[in-house]
């Protein structure tokens, strides 16, 4: 797929017209996928827009390809959200590309500030690990009431707040600008044909099983010691 006519960039007011495209797709891919996700309004992405906290990506003919924004809470933590791509160019690297982009912005908008994010996706958090995230166990998040009251529109708030908001189906991922892996490191540990990252595919399918199960009471500390176990 050619990918030379797409340019990301920071997204501004006029691009609210197409707030209403982004969040169809955020719902009909999470239900394609049958997993959760904190559902967003029309206004909620185009508010995002208007403050320069969004990326989109956009063909050169103005069609729609991307989307990503972010959030901060109490002025210490940032999240990278809703990153969502057009079916017709998923696998594409678009994902990534966007996902770099948007982890950019927020460097430089927020330098101080950590990082975070919930996924289920393996792909998302391998993207995550390239960037110098590690996974972490949900008390190292933000305990703001309203990033976690986003939550309440997942199929699987029920499952988040029967474990205590301690875990759930997503793994949580962190990027602390005082302490992270380099580009090097991710490289080295988690590239696609390290053991590691073999490791860690492994260990997500089962962990996301044993979950479903209600198996996994301590999912998320097990999987940061684990790969803590697997780094020399």
């Amino acid at each position: 797929m050619d990918t030379n006519n797409i340019l990301i960039r920071v997204a501004t007011p006029d691009d609210a017209k197409y707030a209403s495209t982004i969040t169809d797709e955020m719902e009909s891919s999470a239900r394609a996928r049958g997993t959760g996700i904190a559902k967003r309004s029309p206004e909620y992405v185009a508010e995002k827009m208007r403050e320069g906290k969004a990326v989109i990506a956009l063909t050169t003919d103005g069609a729609w390809v991307g989307f990503c924004y972010i959030e901060t809470w109490e002025g210490e933590y940032v999240a990278n959200s809703g990153l969502i791509v057009s079916p017709a160019y998923r696998k594409s690297g678009m994902a990534k590309a966007i996902k770099e982009r948007v982890f950019q912005l927020s460097r430089e908008k927020y330098p101080d500030a950590k990082i975070f994010g919930l996924t289920t996706g393996l792909a998302v958090m391998k993207i995550n690990s390239d960037l110098g995230y590690e996974p972490v166990t949900y008390s190292e998040l933000t305990q703001d009431e309203k990033f976690w009251a986003g939550c309440k529109s997942c199929v699987n708030y029920e499952i988040l707040m029967s474990k205590e908001r301690k875990n759930c189906l997503c793994t949580a991922m962190l990027y602390d600008p005082k302490d992270h892996y380099e580009p090097a490191e991710t490289k080295e540990y988690f590239g696609e044909k390290s053991k590691v990252y073999e490791r860690l595919l492994k260990f997500k399918q089962s962990k996301f099983l044993k979950r479903l199960k209600g198996a996994d009471r301590n999912g998320g500390r097990r999987f940061k010691m684990l790969l803590l176990n697997l780094l020399p």
